[in-house]
C-alpha cells in the first residue's frame, strides 16, 4: 500500500509529441499546459515532428525542454522515426501524449509498449477540404483507435463526428479548452491602445474576427455580414486578424474591395499581443462553417466581450446565454445578430460581457482545465489505465 501511495505521489514525467509548433489552436494549449502545469507533479518534455515553429521558444521559456525532428510536412522519415524511439528510450515517460492526427500515430508507433494518449482537435466538418496526407492520417487513426489508453477531444461533437467515422467510442474522454483568465481580462486600456493603433476614435464600434486564412473559417461569410451591416451603420469598423489575414491576401483583398469596405475593414495579420486585441472589440465574432471548440470565443468572452457565432461545433455551449449564435454561411443571420448587440448599447454589452466573463471563469478555467489532464495521466500512473 505504501508503494502505491509513492507511486501516485511521484512526479509524472510527460513526453508531448506533437504535428508541429505553428500558432494554433492545439499548440496554444500545449503551450497553457505547460504552463499551468503543477511541475512539482509533472515533468513535461516536448517533440515536435516538424520545426520548433513560433511557439517553441515561447514552450522552452517555461523550462520545457523542445526538440524538433524536422520531418518533411508530406511524408515519413525513417531517420526521424528512429530519433523518436531513441528520445522515448532516454527520457523514459511515463505518459506519451500526442497531438493531432500525425502526432498520434507517431506516439503510438514509437511508443510501443507505453501509455500513450491521443488529443483530437480537428472538427472533421469535411474531410474533402483537408490535404490528402491528413486524410490519409486521419484513416489510419480510425483504424488504430483502439490502440491508445483513451482519446482526448476538446468538444462533444468533435467525438461524435470522429467515432460516426470509425474512432474507438469507448477511449472517449471530453476536456474543453482552458483560458486564463488573468491574461484575457477587461482592459479600458486596450481597448484605447487598439483604437490609436488604427486612428480611430475612442468610442468607435469594433466588429472583430479572429482566425486562420481557411475555408473552414469563412472569412467571406464575415466580410458578407460585415457589407450588410455598414449598409445601416456606417461608423462600425471591422477588425480581422489570423496568419494571412493581411492586405498581401488577394482573396480578401477583392472580396473587401466588392462589398466596398476598404475604409471600414482592418487586417491586421498574425498578431502576438492578443490579450491586448481581443478585449479592444465590442463584439467579437465566429463565421466558421465548422469549429471543434474555438479558443477565440472562450479568449472574448474572458475578456468580457459579447460574441457572435455560427452554430457549429460546440459554439453553442461555450456561449450560453451570454451571446448570439446564428446558422452558419448565413450572413444575413451573422449581420442580424451584430445588429441585435450594437442597438444593445455600451452598457447592455458590458453587462453580457460580465456574464460572459463569469461564465469562462466558472466552466473553463485553465487551472481546472489542467487538473483535468493531470488526472487522466495520474490514473495511468496509478492504475495502468485512463479512467478521466
Amino acid at each position: 500500500m505504501s508503494q502505491r501511495l509513492h507511486d501516485l505521489r511521484m512526479t509524472i514525467k510527460v513526453l508531448h509529441v506533437i504535428t508541429g509548433l505553428l500558432t494554433g489552436g492545439a499548440e496554444m494549449m500545449l503551450y497553457k499546459l505547460s504552463q499551468f502545469a503543477d511541475r512539482e507533479r509533472l515533468a513535461p518534455a516536448v517533440v515536435s515532428l516538424s520545426d520548433k515553429g513560433e511557439m517553441g521558444s515561447s514552450i522552452e521559456a517555461l523550462d520545457v525542454p523542445v526538440t524538433a525532428l524536422n520531418m518533411p510536412r508530406r511524408g515519413l522519415s525513417v531517420a526521424a522515426y528512429f530519433r523518436l524511439r531513441g528520445l522515448i528510450k532516454e527520457i523514459d515517460p511515463h505518459v506519451i501524449q500526442g497531438w493531432m492526427y500525425h502526432g498520434n500515430l507517431a506516439a503510438t508507433l514509437a511508443g510501443r509498449g507505453r501509455a500513450v494518449v491521443w488529443n483530437i482537435r480537428h472538427s472533421l466538418d469535411d474531410i474533402s477540404k483537408d490535404s490528402s496526407w491528413t486524410r490519409a492520417a486521419i484513416r489510419i487513426g480510425a483504424m488504430l483507435s483502439k490502440t491508445p489508453e483513451c482519446i482526448i477531444y476538446n468538444s462533444h461533437n468533435n467525438a461524435d463526428r470522429h467515432e460516426a467515422y470509425g474512432y474507438c467510442q469507448d477511449k472517449r474522454r471530453v476536456i474543453a479548452n482552458g483560458f486564463d483568465t488573468d491574461l484575457f481580462a477587461p482592459s479600458e486600456q486596450a481597448r484605447q491602445k487598439i483604437r490609436q493603433e488604427l486612428h480611430l476614435p475612442p468610442d468607435a464600434l469594433i466588429i472583430g474576427l479572429i482566425a486562420r486564412y481557411h475555408p473552414i473559417k469563412d472569412h467571406a461569410n464575415f466580410l458578407q455580414a460585415a457589407a450588410l451591416l455598414h449598409k445601416r451603420r456606417p461608423q462600425t469598423r471591422f477588425v480581422m486578424a489570423g496568419a494571412k489575414v493581411e492586405p498581401s491576401n488577394m482573396e480578401l483583398m477583392q472580396i473587401i474591395a466588392q462589398s466596398s469596405l476598404q475604409d471600414a475593414v482592418f487586417l491586421l495579420g498574425n498578431r502576438k499581443d492578443m490579450a491586448t486585441l481581443v478585449p479592444a472589440l465590442d463584439i467579437a465574432s465566429s463565421s466558421s462553417r465548422g469549429e471543434a471548440f474555438p479558443n477565440v470565443l472562450g479568449e472574448a468572452m474572458s475578456c468580457g466581450v459579447p460574441c457572435v457565432a455560427t452554430d457549429v461545433g460546440d459554439s453553442r455551449y461555450i456561449i450560453g446565454s451570454t451571446g448570439k449564435v446564428v446558422p452558419p454561411g448565413n450572413p444575413e443571420a451573422l449581420a442580424a445578430g451584430w445588429q441585435e448587440m450594437v442597438e444593445m448599447g455600451h452598457e447592455g454589452r458590458r453587462r453580457l460581457g460580465g456574464m460572459a466573463r463569469e461564465h469562462i471563469i466558472k466552466n473553463y478555467s485553465i487551472n481546472g482545465v489542467a487538473s483535468q489532464y493531470e488526472r487522466i495521466y495520474q490514473s495511468l500512473v496509478g492504475q495502468n489505465r485512463c479512467v478521466g
